[in-house]
């Protein structure tokens, strides 16, 4: 017999994890149409803003556990929000260089990178994992119409999308072993914020434009952190408490047909019928990988960060 309390847990990790993927998969549209925005001040801003929304709660409802958190798990945090930042320095950057559908297929490798790192990391990935993520990345590809061009211009968009995975794929593995010990508010102000101190001063650094833009653009801006960041990034976060870096990985690749399903809703752009192809590969990967957590990654090793 099913535990009804079970049946409820399970009901809401789904809506949340659609709350993240719709959040996120609206990211690359809306970087690409901040075209006045810098890829730094982009970054800056939605990892800035998005640690203020954090601050009020996690600095009075918090407030106790924020100061008893362990050094290890703050210097955890501060660490994923400098994999964050790098992330999203490059994943930004890239979408200024070439197309979303390159860029989003891509980054999307997170997943597979996530999987290896544990796998270097000492632990134990069943077989079904690799499976499971091999389909879903064929249905990425599907997707994508592998839309990659020979421009240097375009291979270096590409190329750093690629960065842009692999510290992704750190900041998840990261942040899933820190929310073991804390709660989603504080790990995301602590790695937000983190994040944003690297970023800004990346800006100064390199001398990038980080203020005096377009109300269209500032607009761009807080749509990118309210979508992307806080229903995307700290839903995500949210989950990793109880679901494994490796199969949230996964479900952030519906990302992929989500911006062209969400294209056909709000601007009538019909999507090919190869995203419906791709999301059915997507969603069987995703079944595999769930199907394969009886046989759980056990780690072996030292956790990484």
């Amino acid at each position: 017999m099913i535990d009804p309390r079970a049946k409820e847990i399970a009901g809401l990790q789904v809506m949340l994890l659609a709350v993240g993927v719709i959040g996120v998969s609206m990211s690359g549209p809306l970087i690409a149409a901040a075209t006045a925005v810098p890829a730094l001040a982009m970054s800056f801003w939605r990892s800035g803003l998005a640690a203020l929304a954090m601050a009020p709660t996690g600095l009075t409802r918090y407030r106790a556990e924020l100061l008893a958190l362990p050094r290890r798990e703050v210097v955890r945090s501060c660490f994923a929000g400098v994999m964050l930042a790098t992330h999203f320095a490059a994943w930004t950057a890239a979408l200024k260089l070439t197309s979303v559908a390159s860029a989003t297929a891509i980054v999307c490798l997170q997943a597979a990178w996530v999987v290896v790192l544990t796998r270097l990391d000492g632990a134990r990935v069943a077989r079904r994992v690799w499976i499971g993520v091999g389909v879903a990345l064929a249905g990425v590809v599907v997707v994508s119409g592998v839309d990659f061009s020979v421009s240097t211009r375009a291979l270096t968009g590409d190329a750093l999308a690629l960065v842009g995975g692999v510290f992704s794929a750190v900041y998840v593995i990261v942040g899933g072993r820190v929310r073991g010990q804390a709660s989603t508010t504080t790990y995301t102000l602590i790695c937000y914020s983190a994040s944003a101190a690297v970023l800004l001063i990346a800006c100064l650094a390199a001398g990038a434009q980080f203020t005096g833009f377009s109300a269209r653009s500032w607009l761009l801006i807080v749509a990118v952190t309210l979508a992307a960041q806080l229903l995307g990034h700290s839903v995500f976060n949210h989950l990793l408490a109880t679901m494994s870096p490796t199969l949230v990985s996964m479900c952030i690749l519906l990302e992929v047909p989500g911006a062209a399903l969400l294209a056909a809703v709000f601007l009538g752009q019909a999507p090919p019928i190869a995203v419906y192809g791709g999301l059915a590969l997507i969603c069987g990967g995703l079944a595999i990988v769930v199907s394969a957590q009886e046989e759980r990654e056990v780690p072996a090793g030292a956790p990484v960060g």
